[in-house]
């Protein structure tokens, strides 16, 4: 077999890429999960998981990423802190080029790079980023004791996130551009029930003002026409994510149209030896439990490949 350093590197330190390396030491194979920052994802900035299997009364995302990293320990999988620039995918032998000059080669590599929040790209948003704007509630909801505050979504995150903020807030707003939640409906009820939350239909915003002190109100446009204002101190953007696909060889590699990484279902992408598993691949739905479970998908998919390369 060619001469490499990693038979293996697994790019990316969410679920996904902590499960495939927990199967990847399992296997004894010879790899290398690498992560930029802290191992987890957006994992650690969810305040309860209430669904994933095992755990019946819940857990943090921290606690859940403690428990996923000491699993993958427990195997001795080899982690490393370093970003990646870029990549070079398409030959039997790959190479992965890190921000501190040095190169890494791989006969195989998972992608899991993950996804991070959508913004709304509307006035004010920028500005006031910090400063009343967040996109994470686990982070930021404690700021907002006993103030107003505005949601902006209607999937599991932002449902999810707004029944969080009312631990804080003493009344939080939900916006959503359609007149229906896309959340689950157990999500759905939890939110029609709690007293403290409030739901603006058929509305975007179309602007967020403030002063120094930070936002002050949003300006909302409504589907018949008409704008009016919300005053609040604090508006919560969770309108779904957008692919960390920046060091991806795109002109390699088949994405779909929101630059997500297209997959089989065995997590095989276009380019042999190269797999995409958790947020970063193009599917439906992003949860814990399918990102671990693209995760394994990929890693037994590669040990298949490394296979027929001897």
């Amino acid at each position: 077999m060619l001469q490499t350093d990693y038979k293996l590197i697994i790019v990316g330190g969410g679920p996904a890429g902590l499960t495939a390396g927990l199967y990847a030491a399992r296997g004894r194979l010879e790899a290398l999960l690498l992560e930029k920052g802290a191992v987890g994802g957006q994992v650690l900035l969810t305040d309860w998981v209430d669904n994933y299997p095992g755990f019946v009364e819940g857990l943090s995302g921290f606690d859940l990423i403690e428990k996923m990293t000491a699993h993958a320990d427990r195997f001795g999988v080899e982690k490393k802190l370093g970003t990646v620039q870029s990549m070079d995918l398409q030959d039997t032998v790959k190479t992965l080029h890190l921000d501190d000059g040095s190169t890494l080669t791989t006969l195989a590599v998972i992608l899991c790079t993950g996804a991070r929040p959508n913004k709304l790209g509307v006035p004010g948003e920028k500005e006031f980023a910090g400063r009343g704007v967040s996109y994470c509630a686990t982070c930021d909801g404690p700021f907002y004791r006993n103030q107003q505050i505005a949601v902006v979504g209607g999937g599991n995150t932002a449902i999810q996130e707004a029944i969080h903020l009312t631990k804080f807030a003493s009344r939080v707003t939900v916006i959503h551009r359609r007149d229906t939640l896309r959340a689950t409906k157990i999500l759905q009820e939890k939110a029609f029930a709690n007293d403290k939350i409030d739901f603006i239909w058929n509305t975007t915003v179309e602007a967020i003002e403030g002063g120094d002190s930070g936002v002050e109100r949003l300006r909302l446009a409504h589907a018949d026409g008409s704008t009016s204002f919300l005053e609040v101190s604090g508006i919560f953007i969770l309108i779904g994510v957008v692919p960390n696909n920046e060091m991806l060889p795109q002109d390699q590699l088949h994405l779909d149209k929101q630059g997500f990484v297209l997959t089989d279902t065995e997590m095989l992408t276009n380019l042999p030896g190269v797999f995409a598993a958790g947020d970063i691949r193009s599917k439906n739905f992003r949860q814990i439990i399918n990102a671990a479970g693209d995760g394994a998908t990929a890693e037994l998919s590669a040990e298949q490949y490394l296979g027929s390369l001897r």
